[in-house]
């Protein structure tokens, strides 16, 4: 993996160029990608959290949505529509120059897309995954990014007053590949605009960093989620990620099928699987759900439930060894304590769908917030 550094990023990787004509066989066989260390960071732009892509100027040959499905892209060879091959991921026509004499598009030409980011952030890396796009990927890509209300309309964030700060120049990216960036930016950004140059297609965009969630808005609620991705809640350290990730299990709504919850492998020893988490800032925990919907025959045995206050804190039972249920939620009232992280232990191994702790922060941790939120707004 190469690496070209830039005041506000860092290329990780370098591919270039067209890849081979599809020939047959797995789609990915040739696919090209790098070790990435985005493991453990919060996709930002993840349709669960509620990002969505809000405007493009073209989608001619296939929709803007795309960009964001969780799921990697498909390819299909023989689906074909009534304007060519149908490719998953978002791809605009071809540009043309003004005239006969000049029939090549400007050296400036770009299509664009905006994109909402599920929370607010910090963006720590970004992906521009151009699978399947073989000889039809654009030239070079450009993101930049401001910070809004998230339910600005895309008129509010085109007037000329919106300013916006340039993450990624326009940088040369290669087709059927994974694309990486990481981010220098340290600042708080809730919308994204994607620019390709001059045309083409990208399959999907990734944006990882940190949750910087609005301390005004957990302050008037009260009670809330302490763990949740939403809130700025993470995922410290697990076990084992064998089958699907542990943050998964902080994820917004109830699971909806298997791998939407957190699955460890079968194991054959005497141990146990375990996720510690960090809460959004210091807060007391009221009422805990461990949920294990959709895991029936692979749902975790027993779970326990411990906090701590301060990262050399001494772990304190939250809820003690209690039996699962499949495919149920359960629901515990605890002792209140003063808590910035968690730890739920799962016996023997199998999985949980969903954590949630819900309660308030202390003084402390909603100084804390507000003071960390506004070094980068």
């Amino acid at each position: 993996m190469t690496t070209t550094e830039h005041e506000s990023f860092t290329a990780l990787t370098s591919f270039a160029g067209d890849a081979l004509p599809y020939g047959g066989g797995h789609p990915y066989a040739d696919y090209r990608k790098a070790e990435l260390p985005f493991a453990g960071l919060v996709d930002l732009a993840d349709r669960r959290l509620g990002a969505g892509v809000i405007a493009a100027n073209d989608e001619f040959f296939a929709q803007r949505e795309n960009l964001l499905v969780p799921e990697p892209a498909v390819f299909n060879p023989e689906h074909f529509g009534h304007k060519g091959k149908v490719m998953d991921g978002w791809e605009t026509r071809r540009r043309r120059g003004v005239s006969a004499q000049v029939p090549h598009p400007d050296p400036a030409d770009n299509d664009s897309a905006l994109v909402r980011l599920g929370v607010p952030g910090v963006i720590r890396g970004i992906v521009v995954d151009t699978a399947h796009f073989r000889g039809n990927y654009p030239q070079a890509v450009s993101v930049e990014a401001t910070a809004h209300s998230l339910s600005a309309a895309p008129e509010d964030l085109l007037d000329a007053g919106v300013e916006w700060t340039e993450l990624i120049p326009r940088t040369p990216v290669g087709g059927h590949a994974e694309n990486a960036f990481a981010v220098h930016v340290e600042r708080r950004f809730t919308h994204l605009r994607l620019r390709q140059y001059p045309d083409g297609g990208v399959a999907r965009l990734r944006v990882y960093g940190d949750v910087a969630p609005d301390p005004g808005w957990l302050s008037e609620l009260g009670t809330f989620d302490l763990v949740a991705l939403e809130n700025g809640g993470t995922v410290e350290d697990a076990s084992d990620r064998f089958y699907s990730p542990p943050e998964h299990t902080i994820l917004p709504g109830r699971s909806r099928q298997m791998n939407d919850g957190w699955e460890t492998r079968r194991r054959r020893d005497t141990g146990h699987d375990w996720i510690r988490y960090r809460l959004v800032d210091q807060g007391t925990i009221r009422a805990v759900e461990i949920d294990t919907a959709y895991l029936k025959g692979n749902s975790a045995g027993w779970a326990a439930l411990w906090a701590r206050d301060g990262a050399d804190g001494e772990w304190v039972p939250l809820v003690p060894r209690v039996r699962l249920q499949p495919d149920t939620v359960h629901r515990f009232l605890v002792n209140p304590v003063p808590a910035t992280h968690a730890r739920i232990d799962i016996f023997p191994d199998g999985g949980i769908s969903r954590l949630r702790l819900y309660g308030s922060l202390t003084e402390g941790g909603t100084a804390r917030l507000a003071e960390r939120i506004a070094a980068i707004s």
